[in-house]
């Protein structure tokens, strides 16, 4: 037993270093030429389906419509997300020229990577996931204001919610924190035109122990198996792919945990389908319990849940609709814009 636990904290350690490695940034050189400031977001390099890679790709393509230069940045040249429709301008690390009057836009997830930074490079910290700041960090060697003390010049943190502006602002009240409000595209996010069938969607990248239990005693439940519902986990679809499986879908089970915005369940509520479960956090401004099931712990998940399910369709469609319009009317372009003119126009 003892030799099997050291294998395992051997694989644990070697996991999370290889994990430090990745969020690692290259040695970067500064530049001087002409031209007006730009602004460029590091993205990680992963061609699977990331709500956060999708924001970044799309503050970039709304500051290039600002007239304010911008491309996203990726590790190696050539390579781009293709598992949505973009344009985006893309440059890799190795094409980067960024200069002292430039922005250099770091996601969480470089952040323990920031003292690489070269001194003289300004830097925004996009944090999407503020509840993962402290990820990978031993708590031995942090000390106040680690890991942004460690830029020289931080311009601030921008965020995704109001959950997340004030839990950053309460670790580093002496940063300045911005928000940047998810875009839910209602020309691909809207309700369905026809009626749906009996079908909850879930996203298993969450809370996986805890929907085993609910899934388990779903299936204990003699009158949900005589109704028919349909259980389907949505995983790795494209960005349309996904809009489509939630507008075919009357329920939509939320596992959200300590997360940054939860784009699923927001998603989900802009296609009209009826939202059961956890905010997780930065959900906590759209799930309105007027038009949703907001719980707090498994008991209140099962309670919830099969009691939409015994609902009339009618009443979950109408309880839907009122949520896409709420997610629809505020969660916009025009919206997202304001925020990013508001965070950027004393920088550049």
């Amino acid at each position: 037993m003892k030799a099997k636990q050291q294998i395992l904290s051997a694989m644990g350690l070697y996991r999370r270093s290889r994990n430090r490695k990745s969020r690692q940034l290259p040695v970067l050189s500064m530049y001087s030429y002409p031209g007006p400031p730009a602004i460029y977001y590091v993205a990680p390099e992963e061609n699977q389906p990331s709500g956060g890679v999708r924001v970044i790709y799309r503050h970039v393509d709304m500051l290039n419509s600002m007239g304010i230069p911008a491309a996203v940045v990726h590790p190696h040249e050539g390579f781009r997300c293709t598992w949505f429709d973009n344009s985006t301008k893309v440059i890799s690390m190795k094409t980067l020229r960024l200069r002292e009057e430039d922005l250099f836009v770091v996601p969480e997830y470089h952040a323990f990577g920031l003292p690489a930074v070269p001194s003289s490079a300004r830097v925004v910290v996009f944090n999407q996931g503020p509840h993962h700041t402290f990820d990978l960090i031993p708590l031995r060697s942090s000390f106040p204001g680690w890991p942004y003390s460690q830029v020289t010049r931080l311009e601030g943190i921008l965020t995704v919610s109001q959950d997340g502006a004030e839990l950053l602002q309460a670790a580093f009240p002496a940063i300045r924190v911005g928000i940047a409000r998810n875009v839910v595209d209602r020309q691909i996010f809207h309700p369905p035109g026809d009626v749906r069938g009996r079908r909850i969607a879930f996203v298993p990248s969450r809370r996986a122990d805890e929907l085993q239990e609910v899934l388990h005693f779903l299936n204990t439940r003699v009158e949900i198996q005589t109704r028919q519902w349909e259980l389907k986990s949505l995983s790795g679809l494209s960005e349309r792919g996904m809009a489509e499986a939630l507008r075919s879908s009357s329920i939509f089970l939320s596992l959200s945990e300590r997360d940054g915005f939860g784009l699923p369940p927001a998603e989900a509520m802009a296609c009209a389908s009826y939202v059961v479960g956890y905010h997780g956090g930065g959900g906590r401004e759209f799930f309105d319990p007027t038009h949703c099931s907001p719980v707090g712990s498994t008991t209140e998940l099962l309670s919830a849940l099969i009691e939409a399910m015994n609902s009339p369709e009618a009443w979950l469609r109408e309880k839907g609709e009122k949520a896409s319009a709420r997610i629809l009317g505020h969660y916009t372009a025009d919206g997202l814009m304001t925020d990013l003119e508001a965070f950027y126009k004393e920088l550049i």
